[in-house]
């Protein structure tokens, strides 16, 4: 199926993302509007995506486990608990197995804050961060919601500049 656009269309780079049904991209590259006519829009597979966080996925992977674990690679358990560790900013202190729990919770509440999820609040007493719940994270099946976790995981570590 081909898809146009029309020349109502105002932007020079227009994006939609048909992944429901189709599994597809498609970028308009140029929109001739001085033409008068539709343009044809180029399709590109999702899975272009796909390949582009899996291997910055592995990249940030290797790099943590060579960094942190002695054996073997560290999973996103291991990852948002790095965050929030580095986000609570108490690194050298040893924690209950409670308060782990909620260092993992302070890395999940920082990696999907730019998504709009969360936003931080403000500090407690002892220094710890508290995020408030801006949205409801869309119901997901589970591996949808581990794709949303590693995107967010890896925006996080592109903007703290550790991969690329």
């Amino acid at each position: 199926k081909s898809f146009y656009g029309s020349k109502n269309n105002q932007a020079n780079n227009c994006y939609v993302d048909i992944i429901h049904r189709t599994n597809i991209k498609i970028f308009c590259s140029i929109c001739p509007l001085f033409l008068g006519m539709p343009y044809l829009c180029r399709m590109q597979k999702a899975t272009v995506r796909d390949q582009e966080l899996k291997e910055q996925w592995e990249a940030l992977v290797s790099v943590l486990t060579e960094r942190f674990s002695e054996t073997e690679s560290i999973h996103i358990e291991g990852i948002l608990y790095l965050v929030g560790l580095q986000e609570l900013g108490q690194v050298h202190k040893r924690f209950k197995k409670d308060d782990n729990v909620d260092i993992i919770h302070i890395g999940i509440c920082s990696v999907l804050e730019p998504f709009g999820y969360y936003a931080f609040d403000y500090f407690d007493d002892e220094r710890w961060p508290h995020f408030k719940l801006i949205e409801e994270l869309p119901p997901l099946k589970p591996g949808e919601q581990s794709i949303l976790m590693k995107e967010a995981v890896v925006h996080y570590f592109i903007q703290k500049g550790l991969i690329q």
